[in-house]
């Protein structure tokens, strides 16, 4: 594709996650450098904070729009009008930073109308770029220039999914075991669903807790990849914003494949 041809604000978005992981690249060979430890228990180091101030900032200079951050938002009664904003989660991964296998990402989303309608992942580690926009398409830009995604179709018959290389449920068990899993697909952050996007795998399951900034740009490129993201307790697709940030457990579901052929165990 022409790079002519993607929509304004997503070029901005792009160059501002790039920029954000330039930053989260000057901590990656000493990622233990002033490491917190926040009131869920997960890591914070500065290459968080510092890539969160520069997104945050550039939004707040291009547009009025409100932020929603990992590392900042506002009370439910004060957002909860909020017909739009971004989504941001300025270094996702930070277990995978700190343990430097690569596998964080930066992740910026639009949302309207409680949807995402643009997206961005980007992985500082290897300069790898996913992109989407409504009605725009899906796609992944590396060495190999720009691609569209999904790449290809999962090779297998037998259903493969991806999942965390750290944590495993009871919950992943049982749907690996009703549904015959036969491969799984590690990944760490938002990668798992750029993997069902890219056509590495055919579903990903999250049956352990998950924030809003955690999967609305992956949400939009597996969508626009012709994906299907439901979630296990409205069983219709996440909706943002919520009063609550933290999303109900839900599947991504690879081009073709409907969530009624697929067996959920019981949550």
């Amino acid at each position: 594709m022409n790079k002519e041809t993607i929509p304004k604000m997503l070029k901005e978005l792009i160059e501002i996650s790039k920029d954000a992981g330039n930053i989260i690249l000057n901590y990656y060979d000493n990622p233990e450098q002033s490491i917190q430890i926040k009131e869920d228990e997960s890591p914070l180091t500065k290459a968080d904070t510092e890539s969160n101030e520069y997104i945050c900032g550039k939004l707040k200079e291009l547009y009025n729009i409100p932020i929603i951050s990992e590392e900042c938002y506002d009370e439910y009664e004060i957002r909860k009008g909020f017909s739009e904003f971004f989504l941001v989660d300025p270094l996702d991964g930070t277990k995978e930073f700190i343990e430097r296998n690569g596998e964080f990402t930066v992740n910026i989303a639009y949302v309207k109308n409680k949807k995402p309608v643009m997206g961005v992942i980007y992985v500082p580690a290897s300069g790898t770029t996913f992109f989407a926009a409504e009605n725009f398409g899906s796609y992944v830009e590396n060495k190999d220039g720009i691609q569209k995604l999904p790449l290809s179709k999962p090779s297998k018959k037998e259903l493969s999914a991806t999942g965390s290389r750290k944590h495993s449920t009871n919950l992943d068990a049982d749907f690996a075991r009703m549904n015959n899993i036969q491969e799984t697909v590690p990944a760490g952050s938002s990668l798992k669903f750029c993997k069902v996007a890219m056509g590495d795998a055919h579903l990903y399951p999250r049956f352990q807790g998950s924030m809003e900034w955690d999967i609305a740009a992956g949400h939009i490129v597996a969508k626009e990849a012709g994906c299907n993201l439901v979630d296990l307790k409205t069983m219709k697709e996440p909706e943002y914003n919520k009063e609550s940030l933290l999303n109900n457990y839900f599947i991504v579901l690879t081009k073709g494949l409907d969530i009624s052929s697929i067996k959920i165990p019981e949550i």
